[in-house]
């Protein structure tokens, strides 16, 4: 086995639980390790720090498996892919038939995602090392969770940096074509074959719950609602009116059809529209709403874009504010773990700040616990989701 000596001053992140080795760590590789392959990781004086796969395509050019010492097989991986399952029971509710099964490395399966949308699976593999694995997970998977069909998923351009092939094919049962999933009792149809990632984000589904306990009687604005989850669980929870906004059009259609499966169309409005320009239309027409949802895209997915990705959480939280009058309720996220939750809640405030407001913290939430955080891993904590009220 191949071994990869990391610098001094590189050990304390991975002697705390870290599963990256970085390129930039590195202070050379003895033996021949071909991509792929597992390696020892050692400290400068040959302290074994852990064993990982190996891949001199990525900057994550190990990613570790285990720390010390311990066997990497096919019964360590099939033992992973259980007790991830196994964890989501803890969080099973009544009316929500989906759930993220693995999640990377907080599951500590680098690399891997599968998540079930009723009775179809997910499967994601997108690092080399656990490419060898897949047909292992996709069978545990099966036989644990028994769905009509296991899609493999594996069309993530994040592969060819790993220098891995795109495709999709069904590896269980048929390549399934729109599924109906139930979250918080509601219905959504999604694509798992063509719609984003795994086909639905599912990290959201406890903050759509907790929108109901504000919204009774309310005018709700929900920008960037995708297939309308907040929408959707505003209506359900008896708002007087709820606005939708997106600029997809294909994601505006879902979430129609998606009212219409459900039985809430009368009591939401969609736009198709370009969430900042909207809001700041809003503005202008002195528009006013009870309470205000923002769950934009990631505006940063690298450090260096941190100073802009600011400017942006800035921008759309004085126009959500703007929209609220005193005891209003805003509900703003940010799904970039670039972006420090530190300096989230500090943008935020500081829009409340310039606008001369008073809020009062309700709840800073994060991702459903079915997307776990592995500790000595700050990047699996991505999801930050901030619940103010305006006092003036």
């Amino acid at each position: 086995m191949g071994v990869v000596r990391v610098q001094e001053g590189r050990l304390r992140r991975i002697a705390e639980g870290h599963p990256w080795v970085y390129r930039t760590e590195i202070e050379g590789v003895d033996g021949a390790p071909a991509d792929g392959d597992l390696v020892e990781v050692r400290g400068p004086r040959g302290k074994l720090l852990g064993t990982g796969v190996y891949n001199a395509k990525s900057m994550l050019t190990v990613r570790l498996l285990v720390h010390g010492g311990g066997d990497v097989d096919d019964a360590l991986i099939e033992s992973r892919v259980r007790k991830a399952v196994a964890y989501r029971s803890y969080f099973a509710e009544p009316g929500t038939d989906s759930a993220r099964l693995i999640f990377g490395e907080a599951d500590l399966l680098p690399g891997v995602i599968a998540d079930r949308f009723a009775d179809v699976v997910v499967l994601q593999v997108l690092s080399l090392g656990m490419e060898r694995w897949t047909d292992l997970i996709a069978r545990t998977l099966v036989d644990l969770v028994e769905p009509r069909s296991l899609l493999l998923r594996n069309d993530e351009p994040i592969r060819l940096k790993e220098g891995l092939p795109l495709y999709r094919r069904a590896f269980f049962g048929p390549e399934p074509g729109e599924t109906v999933l139930q979250e918080n009792g509601l219905k959504y149809a999604i694509d798992p074959a063509g719609g984003q990632k795994t086909g639905y984000y599912l990290d959201q589904k406890d903050n759509h719950d907790y929108l109901r306990r504000f919204v009774e009687g309310k005018r709700v604005l929900d920008c960037f609602t995708y297939f309308g989850g907040f929408a959707l669980n505003a209506a359900a929870g008896g708002a007087s009116e709820t606005v939708a906004v997106d600029i997809s059009d294909e994601a505006v259609a879902r979430a129609k059809a998606n009212a219409e499966r459900n039985g809430l169309s009368d009591r939401i409005s969609f736009v198709t529209a370009n969430a900042f320009d909207y809001m700041r239309e809003q503005g202008r027409a002195k528009a006013r709403y009870d309470v205000v949802v923002l769950d934009p895209p990631a505006f940063t997915k690298s450090h260096s874009a941190l100073e802009g990705a600011i400017r942006g959480y800035k921008e759309i939280n004085l126009s959500g504010m703007r929209l609220l009058p005193e005891g209003g309720i805003l509900a703003t996220h940010s799904c970039s773990y670039h972006m420090p939750e530190r300096t989230f809640v500090e943008t935020v405030l500081s829009a409340a700040n310039d606008l001369g407001r008073a809020a009062r913290v309700i709840a800073l939430r994060s991702q459903a616990p079915d997307h776990p955080v592995l500790a000595g891993y700050p990047e699996s904590h991505y999801l930050k989701s901030l619940w103010l009220q305006m006092l003036d």
